[in-house]
């Protein structure tokens, strides 16, 4: 009778044990891979890159809609080779790629439904994401996918620039005359965006396996408007396809994120009010990523502008170690989608001084 009941009770021990063992968590391992990588490649690629006037091109001259989507019928990127950029990443001593899968113009480098505004339907007819995830996966790089959440210039629902609280002047270009492909009027109406978006991250999330991390931006997007965007259910979309998949936000809209991507100073942003604040309060003590580029002034490609040199990158390399911070570099591709000259050479240099190193 004792051993029943000594029995009866270590079987119902041992069940209560298995409910109270916390599940793993299945970004523990990324998470301690980030923290060690150190060091990887941005890419900012896009119409953009055919003007040669930096990513922001369209806001800051206020290109009307119509005819900057006409840059699509250009895209050709003849020259993006992921072979050539993978390599270059490995010989820079860098861990991973982070590709600019749609930017604030709206424009996708990736196979959607959602919209034939993309590389696929242009004449490139490439999927460049899927050719670099997988490049990546073959030579043992991470991949992380930019996606631009909380800005898109050309959806016809993302929210005006007089509709941040405060007035955000990125959510739009300034036009001087009503651009007829807008469409939002009320808060409800973001909700369009919001289903859009959704389904990119869903596609970007299940058409290419694996992939290391998603990585949200602008957060001034977020900070001017955070009661439009159900962040909550966006993460938990993230952490429902790809478990080990990071998130990252910027300096952090929720303090739900896997680390905090910064541009170059990891502090909370100074204009993200009390939001912010709390965010960044909250990811204290999460693997860090600052972020900086070969130009000065621009993340794509500007065509005369100087680039930074070897000792210029091994200097940020030094300060990102000083602050315990992963680096990730960017290069802007040239409008035919190769790697400018001088930044090739200066990241060849780079990877050897850090071999010399060991």
């Amino acid at each position: 009778m004792s051993w029943q009941l000594t029995r009866r009770s270590f079987l119902q021990a041992s069940l209560l044990g298995a409910t109270d063992v916390p599940a793993p968590d299945p970004r523990a391992k990324t998470v301690e891979w980030f923290r060690t990588a150190r060091f990887g490649l941005f890419i900012h690629y896009g119409l953009y890159s055919l003007l040669g006037r930096g990513e922001w091109v369209q806001h800051r001259e206020a290109i009307p809609v119509a005819e900057y989507s006409k840059l699509k019928d250009q895209f050709q990127a003849e020259r993006f080779d992921v072979d050539f950029i993978t390599d270059l990443a490995l010989e820079a001593g860098m861990k991973y790629i982070n590709l600019t899968s749609k930017h604030h113009d709206g424009f996708c480098l990736f196979r959607t439904q959602q919209t034939d505004f993309n590389s696929v339907d242009s004449p490139a007819g490439r999927d460049l994401v899927g050719e670099l995830v997988e490049a990546c996966r073959k030579k043992g790089l991470g991949i992380f996918l930019y996606y631009s959440y909380a800005a898109d210039w050309r959806h016809p629902y993302f929210y005006s620039r007089e509709a941040g609280l405060p007035i955000w002047p990125g959510a739009r270009p300034a036009y001087q005359a009503p651009q007829p492909e807008y469409k939002f009027q009320r808060d409800e109406d973001f909700r369009h965006y919001i289903r859009f978006a959704h389904a990119q991250i869903e596609e970007l999330l299940t058409q290419y396996g694996p992939v290391t991390g998603i990585w949200f931006d602008p957060i001034m997007g977020y900070y001017a408007r955070p009661d439009l965007f159900p962040i909550e259910q966006t993460y938990a979309l993230v952490r429902k396809l790809q478990p080990g998949c990071l998130i990252a936000f910027k300096q952090g809209a929720n303090g739900d994120e896997d680390f905090v991507a910064p541009e170059r100073t990891p502090r909370a942003h100074p204009r993200g009010g009390e939001v912010g604040r709390r965010a960044w309060e909250l990811n204290q003590g999460k693997p860090i990523e600052i972020c900086d580029t070969m130009q000065e002034r621009a993340w794509g490609y500007q065509a005369g502008a100087r680039h930074r040199t070897a000792d210029e990158v091994m200097k940020m390399l030094e300060h990102a170690q000083q602050l315990g911070a992963n680096l990730l570099w960017n290069t802007g591709p040239l409008p035919d989608g190769s790697i400018h000259p001088d930044d090739v050479a200066t990241l060849k240099e780079v990877g050897r001084r850090l071999r010399r190193r060991g």
